[in-house]
């Protein structure tokens, strides 16, 4: 893998995984709501807004942690999302946000993110290992 290859994926191992509990509901109540565990709203910001990625600016992460100019713009329309619950949520507490007017927004938009990213990273890896477009392994005999 490319050192450019390799930089996307470290970043994308943590943005993938917040993508995908922003659009899962039922995880959200079961991980979020539950104090003894670790990850919680606060993580989400972190990851999205600070660590790996900007949710308000995402340009500059293309080819960092977005592979494409569908992803920049749907991680905007995240941010926008995320910024307007927090709006909703005074007290900034993880119940907040999911009560919030603006959360059925969240949940949308992270799951039509999460759905291009997810399709991107098949798409990505099955050129890596070499399957060809009908879904069957390229055939690599010496000739």
């Amino acid at each position: 893998m490319s050192e450019d290859g390799q930089l996307i994926a470290n970043y994308r191992v943590h943005v993938v995984p917040v993508v995908l509990a922003l659009a899962n509901p039922p995880w959200q109540r079961n991980v979020w709501l539950d104090p003894s565990a670790f990850e919680s709203m606060d993580h989400v910001f972190h990851t999205l807004f600070d660590d790996f990625c900007d949710a308000d600016e995402p340009e500059r992460y293309l080819g960092v942690s977005l592979r494409t100019e569908e992803e920049v713009a749907l991680m905007r329309e995240l941010g926008v999302a995320l910024n307007a619950a927090a709006d909703e949520a005074p007290n900034d507490t993880d119940a907040e946000y999911l009560a919030s007017a603006a959360w059925p927004g969240v949940v949308a938009v992270a799951g039509r993110l999460a759905q291009v990213m997810v399709t991107n990273d098949l798409t990505q890896l099955a050129a890596l290992v070499g399957v060809g477009q009908a879904g069957k392994p390229a055939d690599h005999r010496s000739r």
